[in-house]
């Protein structure tokens, strides 16, 4: 499998069951490179910056590789940003950053400044993503520029390869869920070689693409774009991203907005028992939903993985479907509620001995075309992640987890507990921490929306970030709704409430709920 079995916690995914493919776009015309002092706290991070690197001047130009239809009349421009490689090191290398705008529609004195997006992932693409998403967002464009861009070590930024194709084709042979000690040494030796390779694609970049080194790039984004304050809309992992750079920059905040929250308070093994949790509940609200019962359903695909896992199925490619890739192709249509029905349709014929669609599925979220070439999302999200989780269990740790991942989830407990040891497994540079910070005491308030339904970031984590932020700070929005991420999807009332806060600055009761 391509990316483990860590699901990737980006509205990509969703969009990707809808269709919308994930290409790259370049940037346009660089600038000369420079250097900036990196701050070494909230409290020096602006002040200890070089008019040389404030003073930038970006050469806003034709996006190349970015789809027409996705950008008509040529309104989509991309530019390149440069920023210190080590930001402890400022008068050292500097790495590139690809951004993407379309500017404020709504006219002479409407315009509030930039809006930054972040998509999610770790590891997602702005640049590719952020056309996809300006319908979704074009309320919002009427007083903001859109911006996106490609974080450090992600596609047009520098991104990182840490396979070839065909070594990926062949790592799909891997069981992530290893029943006998050669399956388990198969896993392990599979894991460290994905490291190893990452870290000859990446050299030395590898120990400069964490979160903490994001924010700071963003802040530098903020001054070279001219805006006073940070206003952002974070997706997933783009919420930790977000509430990562408020502890950072508390006195730039603006009006920050993060949907399907991360739950900071949650370290490598914690989060892997959070997804576990809402892609089993996120299940049970499918299975209820097409009249079966959620325990019965559930023990039903059970039952279908381990005889998958015994002998996998065909497909009408020629490819076999795996127990890891079935699993895979289950995950996809949970992103998204109107998905349901695929799932539906690719089980039963699971059932019936085809393996074609649940396959069709993971190649998909697998970012696998049909001749056979990857997308570089996976790579990106482990190397960024990889380089953030301070925590690394063991084969042996691990072992002693599986109980309690096979309780919270009978589907995907194995998976992801398993994930915990391998994801990370031998990885040639140390985690920087169990949590991010992200308490931001003197921020502006910053509008958390929580999905009860959201599989890959559950629900209870948007009131663990509002309490980290601090009190006045985190205020929560929830939606008694289905799938990654609220906003832009069918509920009037949370996108009322989001427009009205990022448009009007208007901040609703901390607790309201949009049903």
């Amino acid at each position: 499998m391509v990316r483990s079995v860590r699901w990737a916690a980006a509205v990509a995914a969703a969009l990707l069951v809808a269709g919308c493919g994930s290409g790259s776009s370049g940037g346009g015309e660089d600038e000369g490179k420079t250097r900036s002092e990196g701050p070494s706290s909230s409290s020096t991070a602006s002040a200890a910056l070089p008019s040389s690197l404030t003073s930038q001047k970006l050469g806003w130009g034709r996006c190349t590789g970015t789809s027409d239809s996705a950008a008509p009349g040529g309104e989509w421009q991309c530019a390149t940003l440069w920023v210190p490689l080590d930001w402890s090191k400022p008068d050292a290398k500097t790495t590139r950053l690809a951004l993407i705008r379309a500017k404020a529609s709504g006219g002479p004195g409407k315009r509030i400044g930039s809006l930054l997006f972040n998509f999610g992932g770790p590891g997602g693409s702005g640049v590719s993503m952020m056309p996809y998403y300006a319908t979704t967002a074009s309320a919002l464009r009427e007083r903001y520029d859109l911006v996106s861009w490609d974080p450090r070590g992600v596609g047009a930024s520098e991104g990182i390869r840490c396979r070839s194709d065909k070594d990926l084709r062949s790592a799909e042979s891997v069981d992530a869920t290893p029943d006998t000690p050669a399956e388990e040494s198969a896993y392990f030796q599979d894991a460290a070689a994905f490291g190893k390779g990452c870290e000859t694609a990446a050299g030395e970049l590898i120990g400069h693409v964490s979160t903490t080194d994001t924010a700071r790039d963003m802040d530098l984004m903020r001054q070279v774009l001219g805006d006073t304050r940070m206003h952002y809309f974070g997706i997933s992992y783009g919420t930790e991203l977000g509430g990562v750079y408020a502890h950072l920059f508390p006195k730039k905040v603006g009006r920050l907005i993060l949907d399907a929250v991360v739950d900071p308070t949650a370290d490598s093994v914690g989060h892997a028992k959070n997804q576990a949790r809402g892609f089993q509940r996120a299940l049970d609200d499918y299975l209820k939903s097409t009249g079966q019962d959620s325990e019965q359903g559930s023990q039903k695909i059970v039952d279908l993985l381990k005889k998958i896992d015994t002998e996998p199925l065909p497909t009408s490619s020629g490819r076999k479907l795996t127990q890891t890739l079935a699993v895979t192709g289950i995950v996809l249509p949970l992103y998204s509620q109107d998905s349901w029905p695929t799932l539906t349709g690719a089980l039963r014929a699971a059932e019936d001995g085809d393996g074609s669609a649940l396959l069709s599925l993971a190649d998909q979220y697998n970012e696998r075309d049909s001749s056979g070439h990857y997308g570089t999302t996976a790579h990106s999200q482990r190397v960024i992640s990889c380089l953030d989780d301070k925590q690394r269990p063991t084969p042996a740790q691990t072992k002693k987890l599986l109980p309690d991942f096979e309780r919270i989830s009978p589907v995907f407990g194995d998976f992801l507990g398993w994930d915990t040891a391998g994801w990370c497994h031998d990885w040639p540079v140390a985690g920087e921490y169990d949590t991010p910070q992200v308490s931001a005491p003197g921020a502006a308030p910053v509008l958390l929306v929580g999905n009860t339904g959201d599989p890959a970031t559950p629900y209870e984590g948007a009131r663990r970030m509002a309490d980290e932020l601090g009190k006045g700070v985190g205020v929560e929005l929830t939606w008694k709704g289905e799938g990654h991420g609220a906003y832009g999807s069918g509920s009037d009332c949370v996108d009322s409430t989001v427009n009205a806060y990022l448009l009007d600055g208007t901040v609703p009761k901390d607790g309201k709920v949009c049903s």
